[in-house]
C-alpha cells in the first residue's frame, strides 16, 4: 500500500456538461456568483469572468422556480456568447426549484440536510426505530421524482452536506459530527446506487477544516465499504477573506489532495468570485507536481488511526519544545516582527542578535549563552557541546537506524526538511519510523520555498504542512522564504496554519461566508468593518454570515454570529442562540460589541 506516496483515488465518471469529472479528468475547479439569478445580464458577465479566470464550472443560487427557469435563460445567453462553461444550481428548502432546474442545467446542488427534511431548529428529536425508518422511506420516495427527472435531461447532481445545515433528525441522532455528515449523504447515495443513477458528485464541506478533513475521510470509507466510488468536490466553508481564507483552504483541501482525494475543489473566498479562481488552480498544480515523484517507503505506525488521527505529543525539554503548544522557529531577526504573533525562536548564522530572545544558531559557533542553543546536523552531531537543549537536522530519508541514539537523549529536538517534492509525504514517513522505534523527541517541520509571490507561498505551505499536522505530527513549524520581501507576513503564515489546523489560536477567528446570491448585504465591506472593530479580541471566533440558509449551524463553534436576516436587517448571535433580530444595519456592529460586553468578553485595544 502507498501509505505516503501521492496517487489518486480511483472513481466513476460523472457527465458534467461537456466537462466529464472523475479520476480519468484532471482536477477540476469551480466557482459560484454572487449575483442574483434574477438579475440575467449580471450573471451572464461574472459567468464570463469566473470562466475566463480558468473555472470548470460555475454555480448559481437558485432560491425558487422562477431563478430556477432564469436560469435556463443565463445557460441560453453564455452559449450564445461562446462560453460552454457548465452552470451548476445551488439548492437549499425547495424541492420544486431543484425540479425545475434538473431541466434547464447542467448540474443541480442539493443539500440532504434540507431537501427533505424540514428546516432545522436545532431542537432534540426522538425517535423510534420503525419511526426512524419511516423517515428513511419519505426521503427514498420523495428523490425518485427527481431522479428520474435528472436522468431524463442528462442532469448530475451533487450531494452538498454542509456541518451548519444537518437536519434536526440526523443531530438528534448523531450530533453535529463528522459521522452525522457522513450518514446524512450515505442515506441519499444509497436511494441514487439503488436506481442506478451515478452521475453524483459529493461535498462534505465545514468551517472547521478538522471536521471537514475527518468528515471526507470518513465518507470515502463508508462508501468503500458499500462499494461506491463517486467523485468528491472539496473546499471548505466559510474561509474567510484575504490571508485566513487562502492559507485554510490550502490546509484543508491541501490535506486530502496530498492523500489523493478530491476531484473538483472550490476556494470560498469573502472576495469578488472570480479571485477564488487561481487559488484553486494553484493548488491544483502544487499537487499535480508531484505525480510520479520518487518513491518513499514506509509504513504507518502501529496505533496510528488514518480516519481519527491522535496528536502526537513529543516529550517537553525545559518547557520550550515540545508538550501540547506547537513553537514557531523563524529564520528572520526580532527586529522583524510586529505584533503578538512572537516566534518561539529565531535562526541566526551568526549568533544571538539580542539578550530578550531564544536563538538557535549552528553549533560551529555556538558559545553557550543562556539565551542560544545548537543546531547539528547528522555529520557533526559528535562534536563535544553540552548544552541544555539542542536541535538536530536531518531529511527526511535518512534511515531511521542512524536517529535510535535519540532514544537516549531527553535534551534534543529533531528537525526535520523535506527532500522528496511530496514534502509531505517523505516527513511523515520518517515521522511514524521514529514512533514506532520509541523515538519520542519533539518534532519540527522544517519547510523552505523560493516563492516571493504571496499566494503561493500561502498555497505550498498550507498544503505541505497542513497535511502534516493534521495528521497529529509535528510540535512545531519553522517556515523559511529567504526570497520574500515581508519576513512578517511569512512568520504570520506559519502562525496561521497552525491555527487553521487547530493547534495555536494567535488571532480573532474570522467564519465569513463567499458571497452568493442569497447575501443581505456587501459582504466584503461589512466583513472588513467586524474585522477593524473586533480584531484585538484573539480569545473568540466570530461569524459574518450573508444570511440564514447554513450560518447559525456553520457558526457552531463560532462565540458570537453576525447574520444577515433581511435585506438592511442584521441579527446577533452568541453561539446558535439568536440574541437580537432584525437590527438595523448601521447599528449592527455596535450592537454586536454591545453583546461581546454584555457577556464579559469584550477586552480593551
Amino acid at each position: 500500500m502507498n501509505y505516503f506516496n501521492y496517487c489518486r483515488r480511483k472513481t466513476v465518471t460523472v457527465n458534467i456538461g461537456n466537462t466529464p469529472l472523475g479520476s480519468d479528468f484532471p482536477i477540476r475547479v469551480q466557482s459560484m456568483t454572487n449575483t442574483s439569478t434574477n438579475d440575467i445580464e449580471a450573471s451572464v458577465e461574472q459567468i464570463m469572468r469566473i470562466a475566463e479566470a480558468g473555472a470548470h464550472y460555475v454555480r448559481l443560487t437558485t432560491q425558487g422556480v422562477r431563478e430556477a427557469e432564469n436560469l435556463g435563460i443565463i445557460r441560453q445567453q453564455v452559449r450564445q456568447r461562446g462560453c460552454n462553461v457548465p452552470l451548476v444550481a445551488d439548492i437549499h428548502f425547495n424541492p420544486r426549484a431543484a425540479m425545475a432546474a434538473a431541466q434547464v442545467t447542467d448540474k443541480v446542488r442539493i443539500n440532504p440536510g434540507n431537501f427533505v427534511d424540514p428546516a432545522r431548529q436545532f431542537k432534540s428529536l426522538t425517535y423510534t426505530e420503525e419511526e426512524y425508518q419511516a423517515e428513511l422511506h419519505r426521503i427514498h420516495d420523495s428523490l425518485l421524482p427527481f431522479i428520474d427527472l435528472c436522468r431524463k435531461h442528462g442532469t448530475a447532481v451533487r450531494l452538498g452536506v454542509n456541518h451548519g445545515s444537518l437536519s434536526d433528525r440526523i443531530m438528534s441522532r448523531y450530533g453535529n459530527t463528522a459521522p452525522g455528515m457522513v450518514e446524512s449523504v450515505m442515506e441519499y447515495l444509497r436511494v441514487f446506487v439503488e436506481q442506478k443513477f451515478m452521475d453524483v458528485v459529493i461535498s462534505m464541506k465545514a468551517s472547521n477544516v478538522v471536521v471537514m478533513v475527518e468528515a471526507v475521510r470518513r465518507l470515502v470509507a463508508a462508501m468503500d465499504a458499500e462499494d461506491m466510488h463517486f467523485p468528491l468536490h472539496l473546499g471548505v466553508t466559510e474561509a474567510g477573506f484575504g490571508e485566513d481564507g487562502r492559507i485554510k483552504s490550502a490546509v484543508g483541501i491541501g490535506a486530502l489532495m496530498s492523500q489523493g482525494l478530491g476531484d473538483t475543489i472550490r476556494v470560498s473566498l469573502s472576495e469578488d468570485p472570480e479571485l477564488e479562481v487561481p487559488v484553486a488552480n494553484k493548488l491544483v498544480d502544487y499537487i499535480a507536481s508531484r505525480e510520479n515523484h520518487p518513491h518513499i517507503n514506509g509504513n504507518y505506525s502501529k496505533d496510528f488511526d488514518p480516519l481519527l488521527p491522535k496528536r502526537r505529543m513529543g516529550s517537553s525539554i525545559n518547557g520550550l519544545v515540545g508538550g501540547k503548544t506547537p513553537i514557531v522557529i523563524a529564520s528572520c531577526s526580532p527586529d522583524d516582527v510586529a505584533g503578538n504573533r512572537r516566534p518561539d525562536f529565531f535562526f541566526s548564522k551568526n549568533g544571538p542578535l539580542n539578550d530578550s530572545d531564544n536563538f538557535i544558531v549552528p553549533a560551529a559557533i555556538y558559545h553557550g549563552k543562556s539565551n542560544t542553543s545548537p543546531l547539528f546536523s547528522i555529520n557533526n552531531w559528535n562534536d563535544k557541546i553540552d548544552a541544555p537543549l539542542k536541535w538536530l537536522e536531518v531529511a527526511a530519508s535518512t534511515p531511521v537506524e542512524k536517529l535510535l541514539f535519540l532514544k537516549e537523549c531527553n535534551n534534543v529536538a529533531l528537525i526535520i526538511s523535506p527532500d522528496n517534492i511530496n514534502v509531505s509525504g517523505c516527513q511523515q514517513a520518517l515521522i511514524h519510523a521514529i514512533i514506532d522505534k520509541g523515538i519520542n523527541c519533539p518534532v519540527i517541520l522544517h519547510n523552505g520555498y523560493l516563492d516571493s509571490d504571496n499566494e503561493w507561498l500561502q498555497v505550498k505551505a498550507g498544503v505541505d504542512l497542513g497535511a502534516v499536522l493534521l495528521n497529529g505530527l509535528g510540535d512545531g513549524v519553522w517556515l523559511e522564504a529567504p526570497d520574500y520581501e515581508n519576513q512578517n507576513e511569512v512568520v504570520g503564515y506559519a502562525f496561521a496554519i497552525l491555527q487553521a489546523a487547530r493547534l495555536r489560536t494567535t488571532k480573532t477567528e474570522f467564519i465569513s461566508c463567499p458571497s452568493c446570491g442569497r447575501t443581505m448585504f456587501d459582504l466584503q465591506t461589512t466583513v472588513r468593518r467586524v474585522q477593524e472593530a473586533t480584531q484585538h479580541l484573539t480569545h473568540l471566533k466570530i461569524g459574518v454570515m450573508g444570511c440564514v440558509v447554513n450560518g447559525p449551524g456553520e457558526m457552531a463553534d463560532a462565540d458570537y454570529g453576525y447574520v444577515g436576516a433581511a435585506v438592511g436587517k442584521i441579527s446577533l448571535y452568541k453561539g446558535k442562540e439568536c440574541i437580537e433580530k432584525n437590527i438595523p444595519e448601521a447599528e449592527a456592529i455596535p450592537r454586536l460589541i454591545a453583546l461581546i460586553k454584555d457577556n464579559n468578553d469584550w477586552i480593551e485595544k
